[in-house]
């Protein structure tokens, strides 16, 4: 018998769960492109978006994912030839170098592995070094989804301000954006990208490229840039269609419309960070106990060892042996989708079914999560998977705020 037939949860780190008020506002005839009310509303998004990103500068969208992103960030402020740095703390770090390299991009990577932020300082020292200024951009991945390491973006500023180095700071906030805490402007951040898929709550297929006047700079000299992704004519056109290089990406832009008045006009940005920060501690309170287990290392184990470092929107975990088995178990007699484990092992060895990920992203609730963790506590007790107890009760005290509970270090 399985327990999974009924409403099914979707955990995985994107595409995150859709609010039917999204769905509903996206099931709607085809508008007109041209003038009236797609128009109008279109023209609506660009604050909301800027106030979500924290910036005042430059914003533009684009029909595509996160890899879309990446090219059209890179094709902006970059000549082919050109060095940029990579501080890798996953596979995400990856896959933007790849993007970098198809333009003709030099890469250089500073690899800090798949379980600990990256080392400012490092990144400091690596600059200093750099005396000719061969370096032209940093290129950040502030959470990395295949890891869910978070990075100091504010830190890693000032110790490129401290070099003295010119490159441009870029920063992938795919994962972190409307999930944790980010200030472009503040943190000095000269670029940021993010997809409308996770924290902002709509269905794959629109990707977003913030800039500011250091990156408009950039963009004079770079030599890789075609018409598609030029960022020039779609910056405040005044023809509407130019806003895409052609038709809109329509009912993504109703749906977007309603997830942004859900995040900055009805609950808020900060409490949708204080939000996530709230459940990201539920979940890593449970592990915390599911992992003091007494054995040989085989059981549950958090991929990212320090809290202040593990991201609020998704969460890596080591499971030898079990990770695959346990995301079986919870899909088909729970109805829970967890995530697969992704680029900590090569695909197909026997080590890549050690790891599973889980997503806690954009809509998403108390009652939601703790159906999630309850989900895996049941998995694991019946795949007889060695853990810890009381991980629902440590989850449930850091929702309600009861501090007189101990609960572990998360």
């Amino acid at each position: 018998m399985s327990l999974a037939h009924g409403p099914r949860t979707l955990a995985i780190p994107g595409p995150s769960i859709v609010p039917d008020r999204v769905l509903r506002a996206m099931h709607r005839p085809a508008p007109n492109i041209y003038v009236g009310a797609l128009v109008d509303m279109t023209r609506s998004l660009i604050p909301d978006l800027k106030k979500v990103a924290r910036t005042k500068h430059h914003a533009t969208i684009y029909i595509g994912n996160g890899h879309a992103a990446w090219e059209a960030v890179l094709a902006n402020t970059h000549a082919r030839g050109d060095l940029v740095l990579i501080p890798r703390t996953g596979s995400f770090a990856d896959g933007w170098g790849a993007v970098a390299r198809g333009l003709g991009l030099r890469v250089e990577y500073l690899d800090f592995g798949n379980r600990v932020a990256m080392d400012p300082a490092a990144i400091g020292q690596r600059l200093r070094d750099d005396t000719d200024h061969e370096i032209r951009s940093v290129l950040c991945v502030h959470v990395d989804t295949s890891s869910s390491v978070r990075s100091d973006l504010r830190a890693i500023r000032a110790e490129m301000d401290a070099a003295g180095h010119p490159a441009l700071l870029q920063a992938d906030c795919i994962a972190s954006m409307g999930c944790d805490v980010f200030e472009m402007d503040e943190w000095g951040v000269d670029t940021a990208i993010t997809g409308c898929q996770k924290g902002l709550m709509t269905p794959p297929g629109v990707a977003f490229v913030f800039y500011n006047d250091k990156a408009t700079r950039a963009r004079e000299r770079a030599d890789c840039v075609t018409a598609y992704w030029d960022w020039v004519p779609r910056t405040d056109p005044e023809v509407f269609s130019h806003l895409f290089d052609g038709t809109a990406p329509t009912h993504h832009l109703y749906g977007l419309r309603e997830a942004l008045d859900m995040i900055v006009h009805e609950e808020g940005l900060e409490a949708v960070w204080a939000r996530h920060a709230r459940l990201a501690r539920a979940l890593h309170a449970a592990f915390a106990r599911w992992e003091d287990h007494g054995t040989d290392g085989r059981g549950v184990e958090l991929n990212v060892r320090a809290p202040e470092h593990r991201s609020h929107a998704v969460t890596a975990v080591r499971l030898p042996g079990a990770g695959t088995r346990l995301r079986d178990w919870t899909e088909t007699q729970m109805g829970v989708t967890l995530g697969i484990g992704l680029g900590m092992a090569p695909a197909g060895t026997p080590e890549w079914d050690d790891f599973l990920r889980i997503g806690h992203m954009g809509h998403l609730s108390g009652h939601s999560l703790m159906g999630t963790l309850s989900a895996i506590d049941a998995g694991l007790k019946a795949l007889s998977i060695p853990h810890g107890d009381s991980a629902l009760e440590a989850a449930t005290a850091v929702m309600s705020g009861v501090t007189s509970i101990c609960i572990p270090d998360t």
